[in-house]
């Protein structure tokens, strides 16, 4: 098969990376000084192996791509930029192209499935950092990520198949799973904290605004019906595949990539905003969400610096834990 991955920063230029040196026909869609360090030099990706440049075709629209009957999109930008990206997609790939959603939260496979009818979601296990042009980090060796994926809403197929082998094939562990969205959820939980590592100071005050808000996802999610695998299901599954290669700095998420790249805006509605989303529509409360959602998108549209908010300051406006 062929591969478009649609957003090569971080995540997707880490996949893509590992795909075009596995032999995989792939095209990688980026923008502004990101794309042209691209197509001038190729793609460095830094990993436990070594960097590697990785010379593939790039463009910032999916009118430049030859879409034949076996190309897979992997649609790899942030949820909060996936409106664009499925226009895009939409004036210009075939409506039987499959779309998989390598994405952090659950709302880019519904965008999705209004354009395109063969949908697919993948949790993404994937610690990966893009703050230099032309550049991305592969956070974990030997095996840089964990890429399970299915049918939306449910199912697998035999492009699940391949594709899970071809993933495979580059290192990732990748499995098709039926019950994906109920993956995607529990990731959800431990992305509903990014705010608060991109916008707070590192301290016991944030970690517990963290634990008060992924304690409303749970709450949300149960309220709402919506099947979840569990914190166990989800821990045995990683086991100890990712493993953090040494001497790489930890850094942050990618929600503190954005913030400290200055890019004026975050998917933090799209985690904890999913669940304020779910909570208002089931009648949960969610304050902590609220909260992180509202300093973290305030954070970046004033261009503040990254961790520089005090947790302590900010549980302070939240009612007691056993009050809420």
């Amino acid at each position: 098969m062929r591969y478009v991955v649609y957003g090569a920063g971080a995540v997707g230029g880490v996949i893509g990376g590992h795909l075009a040196l596995a032999g995989h026909a792939t095209t990688l869609v980026a923008r502004g000084e990101h794309l042209t360090r691209l197509r001038e030099a190729g793609l460095r990706l830094d990993t436990g192996a070594g960097t590697h440049v990785v010379r593939a075709p790039a463009t910032d629209t999916a009118a430049d791509v030859d879409w034949t009957g076996d190309t897979v999109c992997l649609l790899t930008v942030k949820s909060h930029q996936a409106g664009p990206a499925l226009d895009d997609l939409a004036a210009h790939a075939p409506a039987s192209t499959p779309v998989l959603c390598v994405t952090n939260g659950v709302a880019t496979e519904v965008a999705a499935l209004r354009r395109f009818a063969r949908v697919y979601g993948v949790c993404v296990m994937l610690p990966s950092t893009h703050l230099e042009p032309g550049v991305v980090v592969a956070k974990c060796h030997p095996a840089p990520g964990i890429l399970d994926l299915g049918r939306v809403p449910t199912g697998t197929d035999e492009r699940a198949e391949s594709v899970s082998a071809d993933l495979r094939s580059a290192g990732f562990e990748s499995v098709p799973r039926p019950d994906i969205m109920a993956w995607k959820y529990r990731k959800l939980l431990m992305n509903v904290g990014n705010g608060v590592d991109a916008a707070c100071i590192e301290s016991e005050a944030a970690d517990e605004l963290a634990r008060r808000a992924q304690a409303e996802g749970e709450a949300a999610i149960l309220a709402a019906g919506i099947p979840l695998v569990t914190a166990d299901l989800d821990k045995e599954r990683r086991g100890d595949i990712l493993q953090r290669r040494a001497g790489a700095a930890p850094l942050g998420g990618s929600t503190w990539q954005s913030v400290t790249r200055g890019t004026g805006s975050t998917e933090v509605d799209y985690l904890a905003g999913e669940i304020v989303l779910l909570g208002r529509l089931h009648g949960v409360p969610t304050p902590a969400c609220e909260l992180v959602q509202q300093v973290t998108s305030e954070l970046a549209r004033r261009g503040g610096p990254a961790r520089s908010v005090d947790a302590a300051a900010l549980l302070a406006q939240l009612p007691d834990a056993g009050d809420a």
